[in-house]
């Protein structure tokens, strides 16, 4: 794919054209080649530098190798070499040259891995430099990977949880959509050649069935428009975030997605905590993980911390803790041991929140079986509902 970039050299700016598979390593490109980036233009789209798609690095896999290099008694910059040229995806080895590029300029890795925001997270990136700091890499990579491996579990989780209701769905979705195009449209001709008296539901039914027979073209176009206008509304931010704000307004399912972002909010500030990172910038750096109304809440409670109010005062006066929670972090106030508190904190409401998926999801199955069978068996019984009449009038 070609693409047209417009750089920058001290005080020069021009614009080159290349060939690269995707924008991430054209950038890299022309950054081997001492240019800044300032902007990028694929099949006339002009984009921002780092607003481009996401990365297939693999950042799980990068930091559990690096972790087992370095355990391994390798240094650091052996350890990235190796990487990259164990490498097979073309992107990823980019990436691992050009860091090891900067590694050998005497960058600290902390820095070598910001030139990549769109590979490494901040909160990788401050991770690794409290350990470039306190010396203890290895130990910091280590609390990444199980971090990233406790999160990866819930996720997956409730992603296979959720694999069967929406397939229920989508099943039963097809099935309707199969009775009231074909079958419908098709009892409705039969019913209204024969001119019989139907009753009102079956007619309301029909007339649908007429409508789909005679502007089925129109109706599938109607079909369309509407699906795009939802999507596009769905892919505002405003929207989902007026979506979601309704949801956390059902008390049992808002309370549980309460208790997972808490949870995850917890553990990433814990982690942080343990490698080094202070309290009131760890708080910084984790209310991205918040949705608003919390994030908000979060940064009351930074205020206060500030002001030398304690953590757990604070969060408490704040809603961002609950009966179990509060107690804990009183703990780790008078222990010292905050960020392994926290920690805590987080693995107890995972475990909380994978019961929750669990009843929910056993709960969810057989309603939607249960609706939908019920919508299909209305419709079929709607259509045959005549049939029934004229066999008792026979009788």
């Amino acid at each position: 794919m070609k693409f047209e970039l417009k750089v920058a050299r001290g005080q020069l700016v021009e614009t080159l054209t290349l060939e690269a598979s995707d924008p991430l390593q054209a950038q890299l490109m022309v950054e081997a080649q001492g240019y800044s980036l300032l902007a990028t233009r694929a099949l006339g789209k002009l984009s921002r530098v780092g607003a481009f798609g996401k990365s297939r690095f693999n950042l799980m896999l990068f930091s559990q190798e690096l972790l087992s290099l370095l355990d391994s008694g390798l240094s650091l910059v052996e350890s990235i070499e190796a990487l990259a040229e164990k490498e097979a995806q073309t992107e990823s080895r980019t990436i691992l040259t050009q860091v090891m590029a900067s590694l050998y300029e005497g960058l600290p890795l902390s820095s070598a891995l910001e030139r990549f925001p769109q590979v490494f997270p901040p909160l990788y990136i401050a991770l690794i430099r409290s350990s470039e700091r306190t010396g203890d890499m290895v130990q910091a990579l280590g609390r990444h990977v199980a971090y990233q491996g406790q999160l990866d579990a819930v996720r997956k989780k409730i992603v296979t949880a959720s694999i069967y209701p929406v397939l229920l769905i989508i099943v039963g979705g097809l099935v309707m959509l199969f009775l009231l195009g074909y079958v419908v449209p098709r009892f409705s001709t039969i019913y209204e050649s024969a001119g019989t008296d139907l009753p009102w539901m079956s007619q309301l039914l029909l007339a649908w069935g007429r409508l789909l027979h005679d502007h089925g073209s129109e109706a599938f176009i109607v079909f369309i428009i509407f699906t795009g206008i939802l999507g596009y509304l769905l892919s505002r931010s405003t929207v989902r975030t007026t979506i979601m704000s309704q949801i956390w307004k059902i008390p049992a399912l808002g309370e549980t997605m309460r208790i997972y972002q808490l949870a995850r909010f917890y553990r990433t500030l814990g982690m942080l905590l343990r490698g080094g990172i202070p309290m009131v910038t760890g708080m910084q750096m984790v209310a991205s993980l918040l949705q608003p109304l919390l994030r908000n809440s979060l940064q009351l409670a930074e205020r206060d911390v500030r002001e030398g109010k304690p953590l757990s005062s604070a969060m408490e006066d704040h809603g961002l803790t609950t009966s179990i929670a509060i107690r804990m972090l009183r703990v780790g106030e008078r222990t010292g041991s905050m960020g392994e508190m926290m920690e805590r904190i987080g693995l107890f409401y995972d475990e909380e929140i994978s019961r929750a998926v669990d009843w929910f999801t056993r709960l969810l199955e057989p309603l939607l079986m249960v609706v939908i069978g019920l919508i299909v068996g209305i419709v079929v019984v709607l259509m045959y509902m005549p049939i029934f009449d004229l066999a008792g009038s026979i009788q």
